[in-house]
């Protein structure tokens, strides 16, 4: 496993984070504790150290038992977890960005996980409602109190990100060194805000269901009745903006041939070939298949399989991207002589 910097920050980070949204069984699916620590033992013996968690996930087991996993070696690991969600209840306060929530929610995290500090701590969706300095303030609160080290955005609109970490520039509060969004050759709308804005703001791009929720493995590509059901069931609601999904699968399918690997292995190749560094969040129920998923960093596409890939998962790039493209604006937005311009 090689490392990379998260962002703008001096954080060394494993090329794979460690998804431990399936550890426990607490939904009806997931992992038992000895599977979720093999997996957990798995990754560790790689060379892995960035973990992934929520104070949501299987309603708090992960975090619980991340903090038994992490025992003797806590200082080694990079441990992220998040706030904001929480399932329907009564309490207004009980999920949201405010700080009310923040406040509760990352003591409640330490507690679960066994630790005095989270090394970064993620807004885990934006809310559309609390003030953008009421969110960066009360992170920053937590990073000087030195309960969080880095703080990190996921699932935000790009203008509301690059509001924040400009605001808190400005102010001299942490910024956002990460971002956590969904990414694949299923989901490419990112591509037309939040990826430039990561590349242009220097924040690092951590990606959730890189294989679509499995969608990208050909699992639910089978025969059978089962498989026909199981897959009616799972296209019902996956419906990707502008792709052909079949038209996706099928060239996966071919490089897998080509290469001799597994439709998932290459489907994860192809974020290492992004315009940013991309950091898959590998999250597995069983240990073969998570071994499989960390086989694919031994895997290089070559330029024309890469290049396949693009064509087969293409999406408009939309306004103003779309219009940038034109003949005629292009021949005029810089007078003539763009290419006499070096930039």
């Amino acid at each position: 496993m090689r490392y990379r910097l998260l962002g703008n920050s001096g954080l060394r980070v494993s090329e794979a984070a460690l998804g431990t949204m399936t550890f426990g069984d607490d939904w009806g699916w997931g992992s038992g504790k000895d599977e979720a620590r093999k997996v957990y033992d798995a990754f560790r013996e790689a060379g892995g150290n960035f973990i992934d968690t929520a104070n949501i996930y299987t309603n708090g087991t992960s975090e619980s038992w991340l903090g038994e996993f992490m025992d003797g070696h806590r200082e080694s690991v990079v441990l992220a977890t998040k706030y904001s969600n929480a399932f329907p209840g009564t309490d207004p306060n009980a999920a949201g960005n405010q700080r009310k929530n923040l406040v509760q929610a990352v003591e409640a995290s330490l507690k679960r996980l066994k630790t005095d500090y989270i090394d970064l701590y993620w807004v885990h969706i934006w809310d559309g409602m609390t003030p953008v300095d009421e969110v960066m303030r009360g992170l920053d609160d937590l990073v000087r109190a030195g309960k969080v080290l880095y703080t990190g955005i996921s699932d935000a609109p790009a203008w509301w990100i690059a509001q924040a970490n400009t605001l808190a520039q400005l102010r001299g509060w942490t910024s956002f060194a990460g971002l956590q969004i969904e990414y694949s050759l299923l989901e490419r709308t990112v591509e037309r805000e939040l990826i430039p804005m990561a590349k242009a703001l220097n924040i690092g791009v951590t990606a959730w269901s890189p294989l679509s929720g499995g969608v990208l493995t050909g699992k639910y590509q089978g025969g059978g009745a089962a498989d026909a059901r199981m897959n009616h069931d799972m296209m019902k609601d996956f419906q990707p903006e502008g792709v052909d999904v079949g038209k996706v699968l099928e060239a996966v399918k071919q490089v897998a041939q080509e290469t001799g690997r597994s439709m998932a292995q290459v489907a994860l190749a192809w974020l290492q070939t992004r315009p940013v560094p991309v950091i898959p969040i590998l999250g597995a129920r069983k240990l073969s298949q998570f071994q499989d998923n960390l086989a694919s960093f031994t895997l290089t596409l070559t330029e024309d399989q890469s290049k396949r890939l693009d064509e087969a998962s293409r999406i408009e790039p939309g306004f103003p991207e779309k219009m940038f493209q034109r003949d005629l604006v292009q021949a005029i937005r810089h007078g003539g002589l763009r290419n006499q311009i070096l930039a």
